[in-house]
């Protein structure tokens, strides 16, 4: 017999404190700026979109999806796609270069001590290692029956997920230059190798996460079934952001494009 799921919220003060932290640092910050008069820099999108961002990361560790995800795989996969890519991105496109203002040059500063690993190359690297490693049978096991160590996965997660989305979304300009293909290749090399894990779990006849046997049938599927479309779940949503991202992208170039050609045509008439 299937045991109960249990959908209770888990209200870990952690997550709490930090979030709470972040809101009250960044509303703080975004009313200064307004008062300065830089409507422009710090709108009410930019503070929607950071606090969402603030929200998704409470849904991913706070809400009934947690304690989902403790028993059901989609549910986990769920956690990672909201602390890899939703929360990040939101977060970052919350930012402006004026908002950031107080730290910019230190963040110049710690990329240059950073040296090669700040540079986008790494970014991959880390980006797809951690969800890799993070899915070995084993690690992933110890994660669901270890606090510790499913906080520290959560963790990783999130700073993998930020410095990714950092190099493709932040205002403040890095110090590697880029052709104008390398943020596809950027993004097309990172989900292309998300994108093979989530279709080996798709497509495996076996159950890989033993741990998740325990709870039986949920909702109509099977453990089996479940780590199906679990891997369909993550598989979808690395193309969909790969696809949504590179059209983003692509409309930004293009606003880029109009501006420098409006500037030329003002210092030609100058």
């Amino acid at each position: 017999m299937p045991l109960a799921v249990d959908l209770s919220w888990t209200f870990a003060p952690g997550p709490l404190i930090l979030v709470a932290l972040a809101a009250y640092v960044y509303v703080r910050r975004w009313r200064v700026v307004r008062r300065e008069g830089s409507g422009r820099d710090a709108t009410r999108w930019h503070l929607a979109s950071f606090l969402a961002g603030l929200a998704a990361v409470l849904t991913a560790l706070v809400s009934p999806l947690d304690t989902l995800g403790e028993q059901f795989f989609p549910g986990h996969m769920l956690q990672h796609i909201l602390l890899l890519d939703v929360a990040p991105i939101l977060c970052t496109l919350g930012l402006t270069k004026v908002l950031l203002r107080p730290v910019t040059r230190r963040v110049h500063r710690l990329e240059r001590r950073a040296g090669p690993f700040a540079h986008p190359a790494f970014a991959v690297v880390l980006y797809a290692g951690t969800i890799w490693v993070w899915h070995i049978p084993s690690l992933y096991d110890r994660a669901l029956t270890d606090p510790f160590v499913h906080g520290l996965e959560h963790v990783s997660f999130s700073v993998a997920g930020l410095i990714f989305w950092w190099h493709l979304v932040s205002p403040i300009r890095s110090r590697f230059q880029h052709g104008a293909l390398a943020p596809v290749l950027y993004l097309i090399a990172t989900k292309l190798l998300v994108g093979a894990l989530g279709m080996g779990l798709t497509f495996s006849p076996d159950v890989i996460y033993s741990y998740y046997e325990q709870f039986g049938t949920i909702w109509g599927l099977t453990p089996l079934t479940a780590q199906q479309v679990g891997g369909a779940l993550m598989t979808v949503e690395q193309e969909s952001v790969l696809g949504i991202v590179l059209f983003t992208l692509f409309i930004r170039a293009l606003g880029d494009a109009d501006r420098r050609d409006i500037r030329a045509e003002r210092l030609g008439t100058g």
